[in-house]
Order: structure tokens, then sequence, then C-alpha cells
């Protein structure tokens, strides 16, 4: 955290921000709150994100599509999931909608597959509506679409 005796030129944030974008694809709204946690002034936060986006530190489309990619492959997330974190950046409809389209259908369902299975031989519960609940909720939590959820949950876990 930056203490508030901190200040910084113009100049200089631009630097911080520009390396801090360079690391890693950073969304709008990161970008004007670390500037916010600067103590710049709002229109030295609209210059500076202007700069980034014309010199192409800040790529709000770019950010959701690598976004997508890395929490569907690292963290096995489903769509709903990634849509909602989306929202909570104040992603547009538009750049959502292109960052789906990096998540191969294929694959998502390969991926589905391997995640609930790899789960329901974690669980221990006994009980047939319990195991279900468990590898249900654990899926749904990690935002993959109900409908497939269910479906998924009765083909492993039959009624004996």
């Amino acid at each position: 955290m930056i203490s508030p005796k901190n200040s910084f030129s113009v100049d200089e944030a631009t630097r911080k921000l520009e390396g801090y974008c360079a690391y890693q694809d950073r969304c709008h709204k990161e970008v004007i709150s670390k500037l916010r946690e600067m103590n710049m002034i709002p229109q030295a936060i609209d210059l500076i994100v202007g700069h980034l986006i014309q010199e192409n530190f800040l790529n709000e489309e770019r950010f959701a599509r690598s976004f997508a990619r890395g929490k569907f492959k690292i963290k096995k997330w489903g769509k709903n999931r990634i849509v909602n974190e989306l929202k909570q950046r104040d992603i547009s409809k538009y750049n959502i909608t292109m960052a789906l389209k990096e998540i191969e259908s294929k694959e998502y369902l390969n991926t589905f597959n391997v995640l609930a299975k790899k789960r329901l031989s974690e669980i221990r519960e006994k009980d047939l509506q319990k195991r279900r609940k468990k590898l249900a909720d654990y899926l749904l939590y990690r935002g993959w679409e109900s409908g497939m959820v269910y479906e998924k949950v009765y083909e492993l876990v039959p009624n004996n």
C-alpha cells in the first residue's frame, strides 16, 4: 500500500503504471484503482489511462481473453464464473463474448468431465443424495452450467 505522503508526478505515475500493465494484462478498473491508491487527481487518472490505452499497455479485450483462457485452463472455471468475474471488473458484453470464444467447446466438455470424475473420487460421503449434492455444489461453485452439472451428477452417481 502506498502511503498518503507519497506523491507522484504524472510522468512517474505513468511509468509506474506502464510497468504494472506490462507485467500482466489489467482491466481499466484495476488501473484506475491503482492510480487512486497513488492519490492521483481525476484529470491525471484520465490522462494516464488514455496514454496506457494509446500505447497498448491497457487493452480490455486482450485482458478479457487472457483472463478467460487462464481461469479456464488453470483454475478449471466454467463459463458462468468467468462471465461473473469479468462483469465485476466492468468488462463490456462485447469483450465478454470475445473472451468466451477463447474456450474451445471440445476442450470445455473434456475439462468438465475430467473435473467431475476427479472430484467425485475425492468425495468420501456414502449417502447417494449427499454425494450428488457435494459434487453438484462443487461444480456449480466453479461456474459450470447447471444443466450440464445435474446431467453429469446423475450419470456419475446413478440410483442403484
